[in-house]
């Protein structure tokens, strides 16, 4: 459900009236860099899971898109907290988008279109189902790869990028699947349509690397930690398509899918058939520290009301 307020350059607008023009840049040519961010409620009001690095990548993805943008980090930061506080969210998604505006229809629109950024809030259950979490998903390994290095700027969570992740999911649900796995220029794995992906066998986790032409994901990096924690041992290396119908627990994540596990890909049973043992036991740890029940020893939450 949206919320009554969306901050737009720098000033609050009603949801209704935070339109673009049709001739918007972004629309026709994809320039645009995005975020999603999750608040969790906390028992000391909402926080925001890992703020600071979501920014920092949305200002990154702008400069290497050459979109020209006048706010710090500590600016956009503080507009998110500003947007939960006045939609009185107790729990919500975030999304920051800075993106070209009308001005110009070329290819080239630097200098030439006004750059907007927006950020809007709105509650969003859990992405993949609300069944996902205990169950698993059912995925397919799509025909669509992930863009080869040096074609698309694959470490930027940019809008244009998102149509080759658009063919993957459209795959999948017209196929009767949950979600697609997309493999790299190589063959390897690479990642799902829109979360990361990680492999467990015989107690080790495996995950793609850069090279894979993946977004590195910020509740990956949470993950990694988590799992660092927890003693078990994470290997970052190709992982082969064989290497997913071997394995014992296979699961995504990112913001919107949180820690999902997988339960068959291209109808082969992993594991058991539903969440692993190891898969729990880092999603208990995920979510005890996204919403505060245990204490924030990484320093990931932003709490949304001052003290």
């Amino acid at each position: 459900m949206p919320a009554e307020w969306i901050w737009r350059n720098g000033e609050f607008v009603n949801w209704a009236d935070a339109t673009v023009h049709v001739s918007a840049h972004a629309l026709h040519y994809g320039s645009s860099v995005f975020e999603g961010i999750r608040a969790y409620a906390t028992p000391h009001g909402p926080a925001v899971f890992r703020l600071q690095p979501h920014t920092r990548r949305l200002l990154n993805g702008a400069k290497v898109m050459r979109i020209d943008q006048p706010y710090t980090e500590d600016q956009i930061n503080e507009a998110i907290l500003e947007t939960i506080r006045r939609n009185g969210h107790d729990a919500c998604y975030i999304r920051p988008i800075i993106f070209r505006g009308e001005g110009a229809l070329g290819l080239e629109g630097r200098g030439r279109t006004k750059v907007e950024a927006v950020i809007f809030t709105m509650e969003w259950g859990r992405y993949l189902g609300e069944e996902a979490i205990e169950s698993g998903v059912d995925v397919q390994v799509s025909s669509w790869q992930r863009m080869a290095p040096n074609t698309h700027a694959a470490m930027v969570k940019a809008g244009g990028n998102y149509v080759n992740s658009q063919f993957i999911s459209m795959e999948a649900h017209d196929n009767g699947f949950t979600e697609g796995i997309a493999l790299d220029v190589n063959g390897y794995v690479s990642e799902g349509a829109g979360e990361n992906i990680f492999v467990i066998i015989d107690n080790i986790v495996y995950t793609p690397g850069a090279w894979s032409s993946i977004l590195l994901g910020v509740t990956r990096d949470a993950v990694i930690r988590i799992i660092e924690d927890l003693g078990y041992e994470i290997r970052y290396q190709p992982v082969a398509r064989e290497m997913l119908y071997m394995a014992d627990e296979v699961f995504f994540t990112g913001t919107a899918a949180e820690v999902s596990p997988v339960r068959s890909i291209d109808r082969i049973q992993i594991g058991a058939g539903r969440r692993g043992p190891i898969t729990q036991r880092i999603q208990e740890e995920f979510f005890a520290l996204s919403s505060g029940q245990k204490p924030d020893r990484h320093g990931w939450l932003t709490f949304v009301n001052k003290s």
